[in-house]
């Protein structure tokens, strides 16, 4: 038997499964508590970080460019988002969340709590022996 077919690796496989499928779900009832869609409240919440050009967006989202393009021009419309040139390069336009739009994805990130508890009763080694793992899985 292949160490990735392994009783324990398909436990840990799906349980990895169980935890990204309960933060979508929340994800997309914070996003609609804020009458947003939930690709929308991850763009802002991405935005929120630094504004960027829509080609790093669709990027860091693993999304077609033109879909990004939807996605902002309706976060423009609500004044969450808007457009301007980059210092760096003017030819290049970035998006960058508005002060509502700041507001709003505080707001979102501090509504996300199904793992706030499970991970406050892990210790600070627990939590950075997990991270540690969580970012060796994906190659940091």
């Amino acid at each position: 038997m292949s160490p990735r077919m392994d009783p324990l690796s398909l436990e840990v496989v799906e349980l990895i499964g169980t935890v990204v499928g309960r933060y979508y779900e929340e994800y997309e009832r914070a996003a609609a508590e804020h009458s947003l869609t939930g690709a929308q409240a991850r763009v802002l919440g991405l935005l929120a970080l630094e504004p960027m050009p829509m080609r790093q967006i669709a990027q860091k989202l693993k999304c077609e460019p033109s879909n990004i393009t939807g996605i902002v021009d309706r976060l423009e419309a609500r004044g969450l988002v808007e457009r301007r040139p980059d210092p760096a390069d003017r030819r290049v336009k970035l998006a960058a969340p508005t002060p509502d739009g700041l507001t709003t994805a505080t707001d979102l990130r501090d509504s996300l709590n199904f793992a706030r508890e499970p991970l406050a009763e892990l210790s600070a080694e627990e939590r950075m022996a997990l991270r540690d793992l969580l970012k060796r899985m994906l190659g940091a």
